[in-house]
């Protein structure tokens, strides 16, 4: 899976692109506690380019976002599309998550 990185200011956008699941859940989780540490939380996940989410892309996810809620955040994702926003309702994850219609929406979250 390839992982696009963009600064904003100080907020770091990922953008995964391809469906996350198992096989590339270990390095997409790398890069996130990776960027985690180096950005002191302030980093958004683009989802626009995954179109699809397994059960262990979505642990990955909680995993994250489990680590940013120690220090009391939440991760944000932004433009998840209609599939991947119907399985994080149905797995009662949604809430998890503060989620964005776009990138600059989820970014100016941050001020």
């Amino acid at each position: 899976m390839k992982i696009d990185e963009q600064q904003q200011g100080a907020v770091t956008m990922l953008k995964p692109d391809g469906p996350l699941i198992e096989a590339d859940v270990p390095a997409f989780k790398e890069r996130l506690m990776r960027t985690l540490a180096s950005s002191k939380g302030r980093f958004v996940v683009d989802m626009s380019a995954v179109h699809f989410v397994d059960s262990a892309g979505l642990e990955s996810l909680v995993d994250i976002s489990d680590e940013l809620g120690l220090s009391g955040q939440t991760l944000r994702l932004c433009a998840a599309n209609k599939t991947v926003r119907e399985v994080l309702d149905l797995t009662d994850l949604a809430s998890r998550f503060d989620h964005f219609e776009d990138a600059n929406t989820a970014v100016r979250s941050f001020l």
